[in-house]
């Protein structure tokens, strides 16, 4: 299995754009070394050719740019795309696919909340039928059954419902329900690979424990260091519980879960641009380091 991090940033990008916070301060004048980021996605492949988006960022278009197997090759007009499969409904991880129009239709798999959040509060589904046909919905049952996509036959998904949070446009916002969220664990056939992919996680509870110990490699949410993240470095007033996103430090804490996985390997994705651990020479992320935790960044290749 192939894995490309096409984008490893929360909403917003790392350096967020209004935002002159020390971090995205210190990237554009280059007193901060870390990377720069684009919001979140990744794509999947069994072959290398073929390829599985999961989740479509605002920046898909830069990350496409950046990643010569997803660019037309074979045909005047292509791509290697083959489906995309959205985690939830969130801005940051759907309105990727309104740059993507001139290749529709797209086979899109979601939730049927998912599915009803892009239909009406924020109608992507609506809009892009004007466009040969739009998004051919493929629903996500949560029935525990695996599915399949085109291409990459190889590869089985498994839709496991998380709780996070909707975005501010659905009706279950500040309500959680099964199918709001979704993480992924995806196993290659051929070779027994597998990994668990949770950019949005707000809770680990026994299901999502059964299904980290059965994956080789955990892809999950690293949005915030600490709860309060947004209130102490003067950017919002948000919690990172109230948003769906459970901190890495403090009591049941990322860091805290992650010791039960010695054999895994661990990346943490999806992290904001007041998270410490995107400033390389940050003691927050030396302790990731000495626990054998990963921090994700655009263009990483993972091969399962």
């Amino acid at each position: 299995m192939h894995i490309r991090v096409l984008g490893s940033a929360a909403g917003g990008g790392f350096p967020q754009w209004n935002c002159n916070c020390r971090q995205c301060a210190g990237v554009r004048n280059g007193s901060l070394r870390s990377r720069r980021r684009t919001q979140s996605s990744i794509a999947l492949s069994d072959n290398g050719v073929d390829w599985v988006l999961c989740n479509a960022s605002p920046d898909i278009r830069a990350q496409l740019e950046g990643f010569a197997p997803l660019q037309p090759a074979r045909r005047l007009r292509d791509s290697a795309i083959t489906g995309v499969v959205l985690l939830d409904s969130q801005i940051d991880h759907c309105t990727g696919l309104l740059s993507l129009r001139e290749g529709c239709p797209h086979a899109v798999w979601c939730t049927e909340r998912v599915h009803q959040d892009l239909s009406s509060g924020f109608p992507l589904f609506t809009m892009l039928r004007h466009w040969n046909g739009g998004l051919r919905w493929q629903p996500i049952a949560l029935d525990r059954e695996p599915f399949s996509i085109g291409a990459c036959a190889h590869l089985r998904f498994h839709a496991i419902p998380l709780v996070s949070n909707a975005p501010p446009y659905s009706p279950n916002r500040g309500d959680p329900q099964p199918g709001d969220t979704i993480g992924l664990f995806v196993e290659d056939q051929r070779s027994g690979a597998s990994l668990f992919y949770a950019p949005g996680l707000g809770q680990v509870d026994d299901q999502v424990l059964a299904w980290m110990q059965r994956a080789d490699c955990l892809l999950l949410d690293g949005t915030l260091w600490r709860d309060d993240e947004m209130r102490v470095c003067e950017v919002g007033q948000s919690l990172g519980s109230d948003m769906g996103h459970l901190p890495q430090s403090g009591p049941g804490g990322m860091l805290e879960v992650l010791q039960g996985f010695p054999r895994q390997r661990k990346v943490l994705i999806h992290i904001n641009n007041t998270n410490p651990i995107l400033d390389e020479d940050s003691a927050e992320r030396a302790l990731l380091e000495r626990r054998g935790i990963e921090v994700a960044y655009d263009g990483m290749d993972i091969v399962l």
